[in-house]
Formats: structure tokens, sequence, C-alpha cells
């Protein structure tokens, strides 16, 4: 998955990272603006766990991101 892109379209992607990581207040996601390493954090924070962890959370989330894109534009 592409950062810059997603970066770039953080408002249409704000509402997927919300769903998937609830947590996340508003403002922090004001905050993230799409940012890899700065979504990392956040959800280390807000969730209590590895930075293991989120690295496999996120990967998950780029596939199912990657999976999504693919069936829209069928």
């Amino acid at each position: 998955m592409n950062w810059d892109i997603v970066e770039g379209n953080w408002k249409q992607f704000k509402g997927k990272v919300r769903v998937r990581w609830g947590k996340l207040t508003d403002d922090q996601l004001d905050l993230i603006a799409g940012k890899r390493v700065e979504l990392a954090g956040k959800i280390q924070e807000a969730y209590g766990i590895t930075k293991d962890e989120v690295e496999q959370q996120i990967q998950i989330f780029e596939k199912q991101m990657k999976d999504y894109k693919s069936e829209v534009l069928k």
C-alpha cells in the first residue's frame, strides 16, 4: 500500500481506520494525517500493544484495503 496515496486521500481512509481502530479519537486521526508511523504510534498508545503487534495489524489492514480497492475497481 502506498502511504503517499493514503496521506493524500486521508479523509477517505480516515473512516476505515476509525472502523478498524475505534479507540482512536478524531483529534488523533487528524494528527496522524495519513502517516503510517504516526498511525502505528497512536495504535500502540491507545491499545497498549507491542510494536510487532501493531505492525501485524497494519499489514492486515493494508491487505484489506488493497483487496477493497480491487473489488471497487471491478
